[in-house]
């Protein structure tokens, strides 16, 4: 009995393992079908996706295949898929937008020096603050208000110049009647004539001999804007000077005379610029300077 019931467990644990393997052949069989298929389906689809391209290359509109233009000519008979065109204005302009923003910029940048080298603001400011000096004011007016006040006469004297090149220059040039360069040229014809007739002849002269530039002395065509820039500051703060000199004259004498009474009352130590200045303010307010100063200055550039 103990050996039939030996052999029975031996049977059923052959059984079990037997079960066992016949899973494990199912599953392996089951996985190597699903690779089969899904392979197959891969290549179905990748068949189908090689038939659509094919179809649409067949129904494309191109004249010529892309990179098959090998010149100039070639390329411009291509179909305008193949090209990128960028225009402004309608194509009435030029210049993009971005390069017209970066030049926009470029001028912002540049316009303050502009600003103080080719117009009567150098002048203007300088004789202000010369007339500041005589009076011995110190910070009055303080140095923010001369700067506004030389700004906004810089713009009453130059006016006409820039109402001229807005209307000759940078209109047309944004209608697209005319070049970039055109505008250029038309722009800067107002302020040459104007920084020529505030400039001196000996300036222009001696700066026309260090270029070694032929010039007549009389020819205004023949300066180029290279040396008239130099030679118009050079003259300005000449000018300038002058007129500061002319202003200071009459202030010098006031401190003069203080300075002989304090001498004569033996108040030595007492400094004379402290007594003369109320003198000086006095004068200066029963002369109406400011106008006087402000109206001939803008006088000068007519």
């Amino acid at each position: 009995m103990k050996n039939k019931s030996k052999e029975y467990k031996i049977s059923q644990e052959l059984r079990k393992i037997a079960y066992m393997l016949c899973m494990v052949a199912v599953i392996f069989l089951a996985d190597i079908a699903v690779v089969n298929a899904t392979s197959e389906d891969d290549g179905a689809a990748a068949e189908r996706i090689l038939d659509n391209q094919i179809e649409e290359n067949e129904n494309r509109t191109n004249i010529n295949d892309p990179g098959t233009a090998e010149t100039g000519e070639d390329l411009k008979e291509l179909n305008i898929a193949n090209n990128l065109k960028i225009t402004y204005d309608s194509g009435n302009g030029e210049l993009n937008g971005t390069l017209r923003i970066l030049l926009i910029l470029t001028a912002i940048a540049v316009l303050p020096i502009l600003l103080v080298t080719l117009t009567s603001f150098t002048r203007i400011l300088i004789v202000l603050h010369f007339t500041r000096q005589a009076l011995n004011t110190q910070s009055a007016p303080p140095n923010q208000v001369l700067i506004a006040i030389s700004l906004f006469l810089t713009f009453y004297i130059m006016q006409p110049v820039f109402a001229k090149v807005y209307t000759e220059a940078i209109v047309p040039y944004d209608g697209g009647e005319i070049g970039f360069e055109e505008a250029i040229d038309i722009a800067s014809a107002p302020m040459r004539d104007f920084m020529f007739e505030q400039t001196q002849r000996d300036d222009i002269n001696v700066f026309m001999q260090i270029s070694n530039v032929a010039w007549d002395g009389e020819t205004f065509a023949q300066v180029p804007t290279t040396v008239l820039i130099p030679s118009f500051i050079v003259s300005e703060l000449r000018t300038a000077f002058i007129i500061g000199f002319m202003i200071y004259v009459p202030f010098i004498v006031i401190d003069m005379v203080v300075a002989s009474v304090l001498m004569s009352m033996g108040m030595m130590m007492l400094p004379p610029t402290t007594i003369s200045m109320p003198f000086k303010i006095l004068l200066f307010v029963l002369a109406d300077g400011w106008s006087i100063v402000i109206v001939e200055l803008v006088r000068t550039f007519k």
